[in-house]
């Protein structure tokens, strides 16, 4: 038995960091009616306040366009931003707000040929500093016109997408720091309040690089951004670039242990220092495809991940809300691996319903001691006079689990019944009734309502006897109780 004692007079602030950005695909899916409905949902239900996409000036988007006459001569670049004002729109009609992403690379403006995932993102340096800080410089000045400067003074702006990673940016780090640079001067010389940081890379790289580079040049920076997956050790435990650890070692299987992403921001917020640190890309694992995020699993790793970065991130941005997902074109299959909350369909994975628990959660962190340390932890808020408490069982894939038998002590003599709501194998679990079904690629409309009828939570009563309640928690199983009035 896993003994837990609530210290109801130990509260410390437990502000809702994980809300204030979500992930998302490409910033043209963002005009999809679907993708908009889903958005919507996530925003109202789990209270995300910020969206992030790639790929704002891809082709795709319009944003830059080359006329030729009939000779085949360049007569010059047109700007559109129009698809750009129409997501914006959306977003702040909803409540909503874009953390914006600057990047890829137009063609017409490009260095280069690379194009990357299947709505081929460039991700070449500009042709000319001249032309990427003319785009910058219009698409700066146009926002502010349309949305005034205390409305975009509140956004945030990143510099591309892990340029850390030959995929992503097919220049050096020098290359990318020059980018930065341009950007930012250029953009900060129309609104100086404007929040810009980087550099948005994997595996929690080239932080202190940044605010070097940014210091010794006096480079405006805001903040610090970076991303990371449990995969990336032990990459990350290597202190190498990603070309150098697969030169040096061939890469190595990529196993982690229970914690990891805390001991990877624990190190990044050192770093980072007197930097705002924001993780703008983060989920259980960075393998599209493995069905751990449709999973249980996912659900209680979550819980785990939050509990514990607590007082070390400013802002921590889970990737995705959606399985409408086409970096490697839309995969088939309702269920089949993607990075997202919910299924294309919008069917709610077990991982949602975790992030509508924290929503739920009270601001003040109440503190728990336990007799020992197992895979089954406990986490305790206070929400006007009640008790909340998150029981979660986690350990890594191949790590040892097994059902915990939790007893928590309140520290009262209570005696009452409880609410109780699981996420688990038998409870909020969609994946489980789809398996059942035959697993079809394809679901009618009437599949799809009974799939999200198995993704609901529920509602239990669990019994507090002279003070103590007691929980049995199975392999990656995550339970909800909310004790009422307890602080009365």
């Amino acid at each position: 038995m896993l003994n837990f004692k609530i210290e109801k007079s130990i509260q410390t602030p437990f502000p809702h960091y994980w809300e204030v950005c979500v992930g998302s695909c490409h910033a043209y899916t963002a005009l999809r009616e679907d993708y908009r409905q889903q958005l919507t949902k996530a925003h109202q239900e789990l209270g995300f306040k910020y969206v992030r996409f790639h790929g704002l000036f891809d082709d795709e988007m319009s944003v830059c366009i080359e006329n030729f006459d009939f000779n085949g001569q360049s007569q010059g670049i047109t700007y559109n931003f129009g698809n750009i004002d129409n997501i914006i729109d959306f977003l702040l009609r909803i409540g909503m707000k874009p953390f914006l992403e600057l990047g890829f690379m137009p063609t017409c403006l490009a260095s280069g040929e690379n194009k990357i995932f299947a709505y081929g993102g460039n991700n070449t340096m500009p042709k000319s500093d001249q032309a990427w800080e003319e785009l910058i410089e219009k698409f700066i000045t146009h926002i502010i016109a349309r949305y005034g400067r205390e409305e975009v003074e509140s956004w945030f702006f990143e510099v591309w997408n892990e340029p850390n990673l030959p995929l992503f940016f097919a220049g050096t780090q020098k290359d990318y720091f020059h980018l930065y640079e341009i950007t930012v001067k250029t953009a900060k010389q129309i609104d100086e309040k404007l929040q810009f940081g980087g550099p948005a890379t994997s595996y929690n790289s080239w932080v202190p690089e940044m605010i070097a580079f940014c210091e010794q040049n006096n480079v405006p920076l805001d903040f610090i951004s970076t991303h990371h997956y449990p995969t990336d050790d032990p990459l990350w435990q290597s202190g190498m670039d990603i070309e150098e650890f697969f030169k040096k070692t061939g890469g190595k299987k990529t196993d982690y242990h229970r914690g990891i992403l805390k001991e990877m921001t624990s190190r990044t917020k050192k770093q980072a220092g007197k930097y705002p640190l924001y993780y703008t890309e983060w989920n259980v694992s960075a393998m599209l495809g493995d069905h751990i995020h449709d999973e249980p699993y996912a659900a209680a790793m979550v819980a785990k991940t939050l509990a514990d970065n607590d007082g070390l991130v400013d802002g921590y941005s889970f990737w995705t809300f959606s399985d409408i997902f086409e970096e490697q074109s839309q995969k088939p299959g309702e269920f089949h691996g993607g990075f997202g909350l919910q299924t294309v369909d919008g069917i709610e994975k077990p991982v949602y319903r975790i992030f509508e628990i924290f929503h739920q959660l009270g601001t003040s962190r109440v503190k728990i001691t336990a007799n020992q340390e197992k895979t089954a932890e406990v986490l305790a808020t206070r929400k006007a006079n009640d008790l909340q408490l998150v029981v979660y069982n986690h350990n890594v894939p191949s790590g040892k689990i097994q059902t915990e038998k939790v007893a928590i002590d309140l520290a009262s003599s209570h005696s009452d019944t409880c609410l109780v709501q699981r996420i688990d194998d038998d409870n909020a679990n969609p994946i489980k009734e789809w398996v059942k079904m035959g697993s079809p690629e394809y679901l009618k409309q009437d599949e799809v309502e009974q799939l999200k009828q198995a993704a609901l939570l529920q509602n239990e009563q669990l019994t507090i006897s002279d003070g103590r309640l007691e929980l049995e928690m199975p392999p990656h199983s995550c339970a909800f109780v909310t004790v009422n009035n307890y602080f009365n």
